[in-house]
């Protein structure tokens, strides 16, 4: 199978090790990876900014870029579901005939990584080992807006010696929401203190997610804490092996 993936601009720009582990992962997979070097960001900061014209340019770009592709995998749930849940609208708003049916055929073969791997692979035991005690966020974009259910669980309950350490109140949001954690700095720290508290309290070493967005805004706050936890994306934890262990940030 053939696949290509887009990084994202927050990956690219502040966790590339994410990227690494989802090459690693796929390839040990069987995947044969594209990766276009021209992709940039889907455009869900300036959608949810008010600059549509900003975001639509942004969202043309990526449908032209991976029309042709046979799969698309990103290792986000935030830009997974910027391109379900609002490029319809933009591409009704501000495109034409042609761009929208381009964006009907790509839409379906579009994959959030943990989708891609049970749904389109079908696999669950990736051949992963992470000797470790690990609790799982689930960001609202995947629960509210993937409806990604079991399937990062399902995944982690074959990591070999991987301990799974039940998250209270897991559907709460971390408080990021991107511009929403500048625009609303308040409100974000105190939804943050609350999560971090239910994170703390499962005594996990590790702290996982599908979005590095949200495991930077936990990050921050346990290394300001010094709570002694570390973050890291469930991408790293599933191309992990006994012979190239995977490295946390903190």
């Amino acid at each position: 199978m053939r696949a290509s993936l887009f990084i994202t601009c927050y990956n690219d720009t502040l966790f590339p090790e994410t990227g690494r582990a989802v090459v690693s992962l796929l390839e040990r997979l069987g995947v044969s990876l594209d990766f276009h070097p021209k992709q940039t960001c889907c455009g869900q900061m300036h959608a949810n900014t008010g600059f549509r014209g900003e975001a639509f340019s942004q969202a043309k770009r990526l449908v032209r870029l991976y029309q042709e592709a046979e799969t698309v995998v990103i290792p986000s749930s935030s830009c997974v579901a910027m391109i379900r849940d609002q490029y319809p609208g933009l591409f009704e708003e501000l495109g034409n005939e042609s761009l929208r049916r381009e964006f009907a055929a790509l839409l379906p073969r579009v994959y959030e990584l943990s989708e891609f791997l049970i749904d389109r692979l079908g696999v669950e035991d990736v051949g992963a080992t992470f000797p470790h005690r690990v609790t799982y966020h689930a960001s609202c974009h995947g629960v509210r807006a993937l409806h990604l259910g079991d399937r990062p669980y399902r995944l982690l309950r074959k990591v070999r010696s991987l301990t799974q350490m039940p998250l209270p109140n897991v559907d709460r949001c971390c408080g990021f929401g991107g511009t929403f954690s500048v625009k609303n700095a308040e409100v974000s720290s105190a939804m943050l203190a609350v999560k971090l508290e239910d994170i703390v309290a499962t005594g996990a070493e590790y702290c996982t997610a599908l979005d590095n967005s949200c495991l930077m805004h936990l990050g921050g706050a346990m290394h300001r804490q010094y709570v002694g936890m570390k973050t890291i994306h469930l991408a790293e934890i599933l191309a992990s092996t006994e012979a190239s262990p995977a490295e946390a940030t903190v």
